[in-house]
């Protein structure tokens, strides 16, 4: 978490980022609380020697970062100063570059399509204050076109927007609203293992220095919630809805029953609530609704008697089943990670 002054000079992090770093002077030495992950994932590579057999190697990591933001950014989960990073750095050879961002992609497609959300991807270009020469820029920025063009893909060029060791595509993900945010990316660094004197071992027994990709799906795993939340309205597909199941009680006479129906889904693995407050049922009805959990389980003394539930819908929808059927459908929902309320009629 925090780590010396001497490697965040050597990572170019202290004279192109200072002003966003949190510092501290311990024993007469300055420190800096990480505001990125990757030069602590140098010197995870550098700690034993590689060949070009370990090569691609992908490392990791759900890191916590720290950065000093301006107070009148800070928006929601949107902008914070601390939040955790779904963080990845790719250690290749040149030839091994194009594949490996492909592969990325692919990973973006998988995890996006699975949120329902579309993207618009930016590349970003050498900016003014940047490390490398000119001309390893446009060898890495073209790199990036070639990968994203041959996978049939569109972007448009954000001119100077690069991040100050490397070019980048930006993933901009839009909600139901139409409204996007920046969240996934793709950085392509020849400068970092430079500095870090990175190597590996190649077939011609020489020493080599590899390239890099760092790269996020989620970005900001809070911005990523916050992101979900407005797209969903709050109404969260069941697999991925906090508390799947409401259980509710109209008498205590059927607390004990609802006690076992809530064991025999909790056994399959969802998550359900019990509610036995002494409110009445219309109540407990509309608060859930108001929380937005999927489904809602009324048990009443007719319910026991034939071991079966009323449920309803936040959408309003009802329907009687015995808990078996219901807990066979809403384990088919969830497994097959579908967008839609299993009850229709």
């Amino acid at each position: 978490m925090i780590l010396n002054r001497k490697l965040w000079e050597r990572s170019g992090h202290w004279d192109h980022y200072k002003n966003n770093m949190y510092t501290t002077v311990i024993d007469d030495e300055d420190y800096a609380i990480k505001p990125m992950n990757c030069p602590g994932g140098m010197l995870v590579y550098a700690s034993e020697p590689h060949s070009y057999r370990d090569l691609p190697l992908r490392m990791g990591e759900l890191g916590l970062v720290h950065r000093h933001e301006l107070s009148g950014a800070l928006h929601g989960l949107f902008r914070v100063r601390c939040f955790t990073q779904d963080d990845a750095h790719i250690f290749m050879t040149r030839d091994q570059m194009k594949d490996e961002i492909k592969n990325v992609v692919k990973l973006f497609d998988e995890v996006y399509s699975l949120f329902g959300l579309s993207y618009q991807i930016e590349l970003s270009t050498m900016p003014e204050d940047h490390i490398g020469t000119p001309e390893e820029w446009e060898e890495n920025q073209n790199i990036l076109k070639n990968a994203i063009t041959e996978m049939g893909k569109t972007f448009i060029i954000n001119e100077g927007d690069g991040a100050f060791y490397g070019p980048k595509l930006d993933f901009h993900l839009e909600d139901s609203l139409g409204r996007t945010w920046q969240c996934g990316t793709i950085q392509l660094d020849s400068q970092l293992p430079e500095r870090f004197e990175l190597e590996y071992t190649g077939a011609d027994g020489q020493k080599h220095r590899p390239v890099m990709i760092h790269r996020v799906v989620l970005g900001s795993i809070e911005r990523f919630i916050g992101v979900i939340t407005e797209h969903f309205a709050g109404a969260f597909p069941t697999w991925l809805a906090p508390v799947q199941v409401k259980l509710m009680t109209i008498t205590d006479r059927t607390n004990d029953y609802a006690d076992s129906v809530v064991a025999k889904l909790d056994a399959l693995g969802i998550r359900c609530e019990v509610d036995k407050r002494n409110e009445k049922i219309g109540y407990k009805i509309r608060e859930a609704q108001g929380q937005k959990i999927p489904y809602m389980l009324v048990c009443g003394d007719k319910e026991a008697e034939n071991g079966q539930v009323s449920v309803r819908t936040r959408t309003g929808k009802t329907k009687t089943m015995s808990v078996e059927d219901f807990a066979d459908a809403i384990c088919r929902e969830v497994e097959s990670r579908s967008r839609d309320l299993f009850i229709t009629e």
